[in-house]
């Protein structure tokens, strides 16, 4: 980042400034991606058998980001035009409001994506009471996956776990298909994750999988999830855009989506606030090729002096709505 540069002058510079009151006619700088047969890619979803983009749009605060609903239900079509098929949503973001949104779009688009969202409670009652809100804000009777959302330390995971604990809502709705398939999701701790993985009866995981290992996610977790065979999908792949920018600690968004994506994970969940943040990301995606072994490690080592910041600031963050869409949360 220049020196005078405010963060959020540089954000702006590089696509990530604020999308408020975005016209229709932005959406035409979207179409800058190769358009028809050139599809992104796609992989399978662990154990579910689904095959899904490794590109997902992430419908969290840089989706509510759209002020006009017109607008934010406008780019969702547009990604799922481009060939996008993973939708992730959840209760938290905007109590509901992003839920609200993207079944403006499932009422008449809901087979053509995996749709996912996340449930904050952590009782068993109050997670089926809320699961089922979320599916009539998504206009469907069930979604593909249903997560835990945001799994803690060891005593949240405790919670969890308890006899009338959400993860005992989590399996009855699988039984009850209100979900086809459950899942948990972490950007907190890789080794609490882990224990999560080893002991229940998951089908797929959503964690932390950037370049600065915050968390020890990748070392971890991931490997747990994969001697299990689940659908594990990447998030924080920019760490809510604390990795992106020039310098110690930084690297351009390309390289970090390429590295998130190079891990044996089967998409990443990427929140993208702007259009041609939407036509950059696909058009990574339409062209991926994965790092090397030389070439995530000198990543790693470059995002290195970001990875304790990043924990830090991922303690106890539930991605919401933000206080001012000019700016990004703290």
């Amino acid at each position: 980042m220049r020196k005078g540069m405010s963060r959020r002058q540089f954000l702006e510079n590089i696509g990530f400034g604020t999308a408020a009151g975005t016209s229709l006619l932005l959406l035409k700088d979207v179409a800058s991606a190769r358009p028809g047969t050139d599809l992104i890619p796609s992989r399978t979803l662990g154990r579910t058998g689904a095959k899904v983009s490794i590109l997902a749009f992430g419908c969290g605060s840089r989706f509510l980001m759209y002020e006009d609903e017109e607008s934010a239900t406008a780019i969702l079509n547009r990604a799922i035009d481009l060939g996008i098929t993973y939708l992730d949503t959840a209760y938290a973001y905007g109590d509901g409001q992003s839920e609200t949104r993207v079944g403006k779009v499932m009422a008449s688009r809901r087979k053509e994506v995996w749709l996912a969202t996340k449930i904050p409670d952590r009782t068993r009652d109050e997670f089926l009471r809320r699961l089922e809100a979320s599916l009539k804000r998504l206009k469907t009777d069930h979604v593909d996956l249903v997560h835990i959302h945001s799994l803690g330390q060891a005593d949240d995971l405790a919670k969890i776990e308890a006899p009338d604990g959400a993860l005992k809502g989590l399996m009855e709705a699988r039984e009850q298909k209100m979900a086809r398939f459950v899942g948990m999701t972490s950007h907190t701790n890789g080794e609490v994750m882990a224990k999560a993985i080893e002991r229940h009866d998951l089908d797929c995981v959503q964690m932390a999988l950037n370049a600065s290992r915050n968390g020890r996610f990748e070392e971890l977790a991931l490997p747990a999830a994969n001697a299990k065979n689940l659908g594990v999908i990447a998030m924080k792949v920019t760490g809510q855009e604390f990795l992106v920018g020039d310098g110690p600690g930084k690297a351009d968004m390309s390289s970090l989506l390429r590295y998130s994506m190079s891990l044996p994970v089967t998409t990443a969940v990427v929140g993208m606030p702007r259009p041609e943040m939407l036509a950059h990301n696909v058009e990574t995606a339409r062209n991926f090729s994965a790092l090397n072994d030389q070439e995530k490690e000198r990543l790693r080592q470059q995002l290195k002096p970001s990875r304790e910041g990043l924990e830090k600031r991922l303690v106890g963050h539930l991605d919401g709505p933000t206080a001012n869409p000019g700016m990004f949360p703290a």
